[in-house]
């Protein structure tokens, strides 16, 4: 399954923003909706295609309400999201899938208890994993400060913005990369 998340701006609740428009919630209607981050909303589609076709359709209140749109397809990497501009190239033949490992925004994970303490000695233990399905009781982790990385090898420079417990990674283009 090629997944969807949509990352809210920080002055809007975008699940609220998306469900209480008739056309959105009518484009989320067939889809089981999950928070796997705060203010995020994630759906599981069939197709890199039909994964751009959804973001199409919510182009309206993603242009107002989100911050970012991520895709995680299973046959492009496992681990690691792709931008909504990337995974429509790649939709398109502009790009081969292959290609698309160089050019990294990297978000920063926390525990929803630390975002709330900006005076935290260490990372705190995180049984939870950045997945769609897993969202613990006392509420989804954050995503924090992004920041832009090129991969040069088979690693990554570390995400050093702050102390996070995990990171996501989200492959970009070469344009969103240099924007």
């Amino acid at each position: 399954m090629t997944q969807v998340c949509l990352v809210g701006s920080d002055d809007v609740n975008l699940r609220y923003e998306l469900l209480s428009r008739e056309t959105a919630r009518n484009a989320l209607a067939t889809y089981d909706l999950q928070e796997p981050f705060a203010n995020t909303v994630a759906v599981d589609t069939v197709s890199l295609g039909a994964a751009v076709a959804l973001l199409n359709d919510l182009n309206w209140y993603l242009v107002r309400f989100a911050d970012a749109a991520f895709v995680r397809d299973p046959s492009i990497s496992e681990t690691e999201w792709l931008s909504r501009n990337l995974v429509a190239a790649i939709r398109d033949d502009d790009i081969a899938p292959e290609e698309t490992g160089r050019f990294l925004k990297v978000y920063g994970i926390v525990d929803p208890d630390r975002t709330s303490d900006a005076d935290d000695e260490g990372p705190t233990e995180v049984e939870s994993t950045p997945d769609t399905q897993s969202v613990e009781a006392d509420g989804p982790p954050e995503l924090v400060e992004p920041m832009l990385l090129t991969r040069t090898g088979d690693t990554i420079p570390d995400y050093d913005l702050q102390d996070v417990d995990e990171t996501l990674i989200v492959r970009v283009t070469e344009s969103e990369f240099g924007a």
